[in-house]
């Protein structure tokens, strides 16, 4: 591995709080930090990160990336042609980074996450895993990566911190090479049509996201393509993504419900402590939801925005 890839840059590290205002002491929750362990669920200290980082979150992750790759019938949309270095930015279990190893084997791929979600001896040999936290500043050199990738961190990055971690990603994307980022949304607005179990869910999931400086009202996934430009990315295209919710939906309105559905149930504890109620009651509120998508037929939406960094850069 060249000697190159693993320098961290200098200067200060990306840091905000939530009321936007940066510094060189890194993200910091105060009195909303989670809890290590609450209920049956492993939570990161010290992180805004909301979802679980236990073995059943690996699971899910893992349905999740197979997933996304039917519902976009592929693992990515820029027009990356052949790169020889490609990062996956929150890798979580390296599902993603481990399938474009194995479909680009000459090119040198990356995973880099706060904490490696699980190790095999199977890895392709074209594949790395590197601890890092964006929020702190990817550990790479300027320029080092023909495509960088990441998606649905709308739950770990802090809505004030989303401009300057676009611009940590496009600084260390090469000339010419391109940036993708995948986001949806946990606002009603983001689930049509909207019924009452499944607004009170989103809700709550709402302000315990607030709580942490998170995006709750779609924010992010609407600024996709601004957060691009102003890192100074070119030829951005941005796609919109509608899929079914529910087994009205087919097989793939199945696997979103079911995928759903385990993500809030990933954080019912925190939920019910936060809200004062039964990690039952929450659970039960979810089924509802659950029952509403198919009588409703409800859509869930998303985008995928990608840009491509000067020549000139």
């Amino acid at each position: 591995m060249p000697w190159w890839f693993f320098r961290r840059r200098g200067g200060s590290a990306l840091s905000t709080d939530v009321t936007g205002r940066t510094g060189g002491k890194g993200w910091r929750l105060g009195e909303v930090a989670l809890p290590r362990l609450q209920g049956r669920r492993r939570y990161l200290q010290e992180q805004p990160y909301l979802l679980p980082k236990d073995l059943g979150e690996v699971n899910r992750l893992d349905f999740q990336h197979y997933m996304l790759r039917a519902a976009l019938r592929g693992n990515y949309l820029a027009p990356i042609g052949q790169p020889r270095r490609i990062l996956d930015v929150g890798c979580g279990t390296g599902r993603w980074a481990i399938e474009l190893a194995q479909q680009f084997p000459q090119a040198e791929v990356i995973g880099v996450d706060v904490e490696q979600a699980k190790s095999t001896s199977r890895m392709p040999s074209n594949y790395r895993f590197v601890r890092g936290d964006v929020l702190q500043g990817l550990p790479f050199e300027e320029n080092t990566f023909d495509f960088v990738h990441q998606r649905l961190l709308l739950l770990a990055i802090p809505l004030a911190a989303w401009p300057g971690v676009v611009q940590e990603l496009a600084r260390v994307t090469a000339p010419g090479g391109w940036v993708e980022l995948t986001e949806g949304g946990i606002s009603p607005n983001d689930f049509v049509p909207c019924g009452p179990a499944t607004q009170q869910l989103l809700d709550w999931m709402g302000q315990l996201a607030a709580l942490r400086g998170l995006d709750a009202e779609g924010v992010v996934m609407r600024s996709l393509e601004r957060y691009l430009a102003e890192a100074g990315l070119i030829n951005i295209q941005r796609h919109f993504l509608g899929w079914p919710i529910g087994d009205w939906g087919g097989r793939l309105g199945s696997l979103m419900a079911l995928d759903f559905k385990e993500g809030a149930k990933a954080i019912s504890a925190p939920v019910a402590a936060r809200f004062g109620c039964s990690e039952q009651e929450v659970l039960k509120i979810i089924e509802k939801a659950r029952d509403e998508w198919d009588t409703l037929q409800t859509r869930g939406f998303g985008m995928i925005a990608y840009g491509q960094k000067p020549t000139n850069s």
